[in-house]
Parts: C-alpha cells; sequence; structure tokens
C-alpha cells in the first residue's frame, strides 16, 4: 500500500486531528512535529527525500493548521499515540521542531516501546527552568506578550515570526526572500486558532530529569542563529541524552528544515542511514 499525500483527519476525544501520510505502509515510519510558529507544511521541503524509503506521518497538533479542538483536557503525545495507532504503526522515529521536539521527548520518555529514534531541532525537555535571555530577546518577547493581552492576533503572530524564525540576529533583508514569504505563511494559517482554549495536562514528572534514560538513538539540532533559549537547551539535551549525536545548522535560526532544507534532509538521511532507522 502507497500513500501519496493523503489528508485525512482523525477524531480523538474532543478534537479532530488533520494528519498527511507519504511513502510506502511497509517502509520504516517517521512521526514529524511541527514548530510552534508553523503547520505541518514546515516539511513539505523535506517530506519527499523522505518518502521515497520511509513512511512519513505528519499532524497539526491542536492550535495550529488544519486540527480543530474544543476547549478540553489534552496531551499532544496522547494524540501523537491515537495517530500511531489508528495507522497502525507499533513504532517510529519521531521528529520534532521547537515544542514538536518537546512533544518528542515527552512521548519517547512516557512510551519508550513506541519510539526507535529521536531527534529534536531547536528543543528542549519539558520542565526546563528559565533562561536568561539577551536584552534584544527580551524586548521582543515583551512585545509579543504586550499584542496577547491586546488580542491583535495578527500582530501577534507576526512577531513571533520575526523573533522566532527570521532570529534575534538577524534582519529579513539578510535573508532569501522566498524564505522569508514562507515563514510568515507558515505561522498566519494559526492566526484563526487564537481564541481555542484547550487545556494541556503536562507531562508528570516533566521530561528534564529523565531525558538521562532516553536509550534510543537519537539526533539533537539547532540553527547556529536561534534564541539564546534553544541555544542552551540543545546543550543541555546533547550533553545528557547518552550518546546523543548533534548537528547544527550554519545558516538557519528556529526552522533549519524550511531555510536549508537540502541540508537538512542530507543530515537527517544519513543519520536514520548509520542507526538503520
Amino acid at each position: 500500500m502507497s500513500y501519496a499525500g493523503a489528508m485525512p483527519h482523525l477524531d480523538v476525544p474532543g478534537g479532530s486531528l488533520y494528519y498527511e501520510v507519504d511513502g510506502h505502509a511497509s517502509a520504516p515510519a517517521l512521526l514529524l512535529i511541527h514548530a510552534g510558529v508553523a503547520t505541518l507544511r514546515m516539511w513539505d521541503p523535506v517530506v519527499p527525500s523522505l518518502a521515497g524509503d520511509h513512511l512519513v506521518i505528519r499532524f497539526d497538533t491542536r492550535g495550529f493548521g488544519g486540527t480543530t479542538t474544543d476547549d478540553v483536557d489534552f496531551t499532544n503525545r496522547g494524540d501523537a499515540r491515537a495517530l500511531l495507532d489508528h495507522l497502525g504503526i507499533a513504532e517510529v522515529t519521531v521528529i520534532g521542531s521547537s515544542r514538536g521536539g518537546q512533544i518528542a521527548i515527552d512521548l519517547t520518555v512516557e512510551t519508550p516501546e513506541r519510539v526507535r529514534g529521536l531527534v529534536t531541532i531547536g528543543s528542549g525537555p519539558s520542565g526546563f527552568h528559565e533562561i536568561e535571555l539577551t536584552e534584544e530577546e527580551d524586548a521582543a518577547i515583551d512585545a509579543i506578550d504586550a499584542a496577547y493581552q491586546a488580542a491583535d492576533w495578527e500582530r501577534l503572530a507576526e512577531l513571533e515570526v520575526r523573533l522566532w524564525s527570521i532570529g534575534p540576529s538577524r534582519t529579513e533583508a539578510d535573508l532569501d526572500p522566498d524564505f522569508v514569504r514562507t515563514a510568515y505563511e507558515l505561522n498566519r494559517a494559526n492566526i484563526r486558532h487564537a481564541t481555542e482554549r484547550p487545556t494541556l495536562v503536562p507531562l508528570e514528572p516533566p521530561a528534564y530529569d529523565r531525558v538521562v534514560d532516553i536509550g534510543v538513538p537519537t539526533l539533537v539540532t539547532v540553527g547556529a542563529h536561534d534564541l539564546t533559549s534553544a541555544l542552551v537547551r540543545f546543550e543541555y539535551l546533547a550533553a545528557t541524552i547518552p550518546g546523543a549525536d548533534v548537528a547544527r545548522f550554519p545558516n538557519s535560526a528556529h526552522l533549519p528544515s524550511v531555510e536549508e532544507p537540502a541540508l537538512f534532509a542530507a543530515t537527517l538521511r544519513e543519520w536514520l542511514g548509520v542507526h538503520g532507522l
């Protein structure tokens, strides 16, 4: 059985998950979880490279893209497992960007029997301590908070992209205009979810003190122009997860798979091959 961009929804308690599947059903499975400034569309540049010899699964988490939700208690890791169960996938290599990486880590430490490999991009574990930011980063966060308090959702989405996707040390003029346009489009798709208020139930205990027990092959990655917080969390995961491999993308901020897709895909494919995933 082959998949080619199938686009169904999966009903879950209090919600409906939009997902896509590409590749062959008998191939090793990859689960891609998007960043908080994007939707599953962020993976479009790398899916063709991966789907030739993998089953590539991706979904919009609650509050994002084509997924809908009621204001209910939920967990992203529970939604991910529900999707894997629906597709009949017992084990998967999970690849998460930003908050998607935190979800991937939570999934790995809570149900290690479901995870064959773990890849994080600019991510950290749940329960991580507060990190001191630069003055410029603090100012940008304050502006984002102000837009949230004012319920100015379009302004909020724009400021998030400027901080995370463009990066605090760069300007749009420095970057490929196609990437800049895509970055704004990816987050603009989430504006319609701004007033949804599902309640995320955190992992207890959080993953911060549990990543030392991760026993599957792990690749920890980050963009060189990412925020201080992401760079600190990257170093923590690299030093704490046993045997973790690392990769830094020199010309990216928070979304290397979007900004440097060829390099990202080549790095990921080489790592998957080394570990037989």
